[in-house]
């Protein structure tokens, strides 16, 4: 293992098996990679299992709010749970609200994943609650230098934000059998478009939809979520019936998927989309990357006209010409992705933000034993 042990928690909304999504895939390579990690989250059912090799305790879900999910259990396995360190992930505002009540003045990190978007509304009467959150922990973490910089958040508490971009490990892969490669290319082809992930509103999907009317060669989007059914019936208004939605995929089956694809398409336009696992995904694979503007770690990861195109948000033209490009033109299409590679290897290894996770743990630690010795 790279870390000697130490105990953190790490508490979260969701997490695997019963949520998949990118956030929680990167919770998973933080924990996976020390070896006294353990997840604490909430599911329709309790229960206290492995995931891979991570323990996983889920108290009830007992209802969601605005996508905040709460659930009194684990307040309580919160207060009772021994930790060296506790490293809760934003946003989350039962999270923060469990802090409050359980955390017991136990050193702090926040991965600060994105600013809240959506429920500006809930979040004038969440404000106090999260400026005293955001004040007790002892660093924060953005993502990316983008997020930092564009965060007006993250901007008032810069003296103790620290940048760690995400991570993903290709041993947490699958490999892909010979015969799931066959059989996805004989359904689906080879050099589509690909879209994976959450189908959540601020994934910019229905513009990619509209994009890709009429395009020489499919589209296919890989995921569940709740615009599902409403991607499906703009598809057959607008007439694009070369956009295939094919629902949940194995981890085998996505990285097939990825081997397959010309390139990956990731549309998002709302700030909500602070990162971008599945650009990290399309890295790790050697392929070129569209993604938006949008001021977050999107751009991070997918460098403009060397790993592949950064287009305006909402942009239907900008996004069909995109792909249109790396469609006409394979052998930029194979630079680029060759680029993809090297920037994945260089910088967003689970290894990378493993050992910078590491070293930030032992850094507050010493900070709070200090701390308790002056005292």
């Amino acid at each position: 293992m790279i870390w000697r042990f130490m105990k953190v928690l790490h508490c979260y909304r969701t997490f695997f098996p019963e949520s998949q999504g990118g956030l929680e895939q990167a919770i998973f390579e933080m924990a996976s990679n020390s070896e006294g990690s353990e997840v604490l989250t909430l599911a329709d059912l309790p229960y206290k299992a492995n995931f891979e090799s991570v323990p996983v305790r889920a108290s009830r879900r007992w209802f969601s709010l605005a996508s905040c999910c709460v659930g009194p259990g684990l307040i309580t396995t919160l207060f009772k749970k021994q930790a060296d360190l506790l490293h809760l992930h934003f946003p989350w505002p039962f999270g923060d609200i469990a802090y409050l009540c359980a955390g017991r003045r136990r050193p702090l990190v926040v991965t600060y994943h994105s600013d809240i978007v959506r429920q500006r509304f809930l979040g004038a009467f969440y404000t106090p609650l999260m400026r005293w959150f955001l004040g007790k922990a002892d660093r924060i973490v953005a993502t990316s230098p983008e997020y930092l910089a564009s965060s007006p958040v993250l901007q008032k508490y810069a003296h103790k934000v620290e940048v760690i971009p995400l991570g993903i490990s290709e041993s947490s892969y699958p490999a892909v059998a010979p015969p799931t490669l066959v059989e996805l290319s004989d359904q689906y082809g080879r050099d589509f478009m690909l879209f994976v992930g959450a189908l959540r509103y601020y994934k910019g999907l229905e513009y990619l939809v509209r994009a890709s009317v009429s395009l020489p060669f499919p589209v296919l989007i890989a995921g569940k979520g709740p615009e599902e059914e409403r991607l499906k019936r703009l598809a057959l208004e607008v007439g694009a019936d070369n956009v295939l939605f094919l629902g949940h995929v194995t981890d085998e089956e996505k990285l097939g998927l990825l081997k397959l694809c010309r390139a990956v398409v990731f549309p998002s336009h709302l700030r909500s989309e602070a990162f971008g696992v599945s650009l990290l995904e399309g890295l790790m694979v050697g392929k070129p990357l569209i993604s938006t503007a949008i001021c977050t770690g999107t751009s991070y990861v997918n460098i403009d006209q060397k790993t592949g195109h950064v287009v305006p948000p909402a942009d239907v033209g900008a996004l069909r010409c995109a792909m249109q490009d790396l469609w006409e033109n394979p052998g930029k299409s194979d630079a680029w992705g060759k680029a993809a590679r090297a920037r994945y290897e260089r910088l967003f290894t689970a290894r990378k933000m493993a050992r910078a996770y590491d070293d930030l743990y032992r850094r507050v630690l010493g900070e709070r034993s200090v701390e308790k010795a002056v005292n």
